[in-house]
């Protein structure tokens, strides 16, 4: 992996690492976490991290991995392993299917120091509450996983949720999640770094509501035509937001970006 050019936006961490001699190498997870750090001052901070094909796609046939790489995976382990909270939205714990977090040696150390638990929560949005409850990220999580859902959610399925072992959330008036309340109500519980791995409509609704403040994104170079989603879906925004690249790094065709609101 190599960096493609010196990191030149001022807020980006200083801890930021190249390779060594500049020669192309796999990089360790200790360069690559200090290289994808949370800042440290901020009170809250939510990244995204999506991959897309070259012509747009956010997935193929229902899922990302056709379009991921073994580095890719790394980084996406990377991401975790700094992370808080990973929230997601239940379609995407539905097609994907997600498992609980789990501890990793290689990422205690660094955990411990910054007073984390073992592993990220895992928060799931859901406004219906349509989750198969027996599976492992309800039934046999290492740290208890998180509901986000309205007020007006059905009650008997929040009820369920409960007794399976869930932590349910309000964040809403009505049945919907507001994003802005949950991701303020995430950091009041001590849950600051937020990582999202979308899908593509939650993803949508973050950007609308303007509290992303960071979006990693792996271009993979790769075609799949079709009429799959972009990495962000939804209601569009009246002016784009705009972002400025922090890092950027390159390995067997694919891009690893990095970049932050301005």
């Amino acid at each position: 992996m190599r960096q493609l050019f010196p990191v030149t936006d001022m807020t980006a961490p200083k801890t930021q690492v190249s390779g060594a001699g500049g020669g192309d190498r796999e990089w360790s997870l200790d360069e690559l976490a200090d290289a994808y750090a949370y800042p440290e001052d901020a009170e809250v901070w939510l990244r995204a991290n999506m991959v897309s094909s070259l012509d747009g796609a956010g997935q193929h046939e229902g899922r990302s991995q056709p379009l991921s790489s073994e580095t890719d995976m790394r980084i996406f382990g990377t991401l975790r392993g700094l992370a808080d909270v990973v929230i997601v939205g239940a379609e995407t714990v539905r097609l994907e299917g997600y498992r609980p977090a789990r501890a990793r040696e290689a990422f205690a150390d660094r955990r411990a120091a910054a007073g984390q638990g073992p592993a990220p929560a895992i928060a799931v949005v859901t406004a219906s509450l349509d989750l198969d409850l027996s599976l492992p990220l309800f039934a046999a999580p290492l740290v208890p996983t998180l509901v986000l859902t309205g007020a007006g959610a059905p009650a008997d399925r929040i009820a369920a949720a409960r007794d399976a072992g869930a932590e349910v959330l309000l964040a809403g008036d009505g049945a919907a999640v507001d994003p802005a309340r949950a991701v303020a109500l995430l950091a009041g519980r001590g849950l600051r770094r937020q990582l999202t791995e979308g899908g593509p409509r939650l993803l949508g609704q973050f950007t609308a509501a303007g509290v992303l403040d960071e979006l990693c994104l792996t271009l993979s170079p790769t075609m799949t035509a079709g009429d799959a989603q972009r990495i962000a879906h939804g209601p569009s925004l009246a002016l784009p937001t705009r972002f400025g690249l922090a890092s950027l790094l390159e390995q067997d065709g694919f891009l690893f970006s990095r970049y932050r609101r301005i």
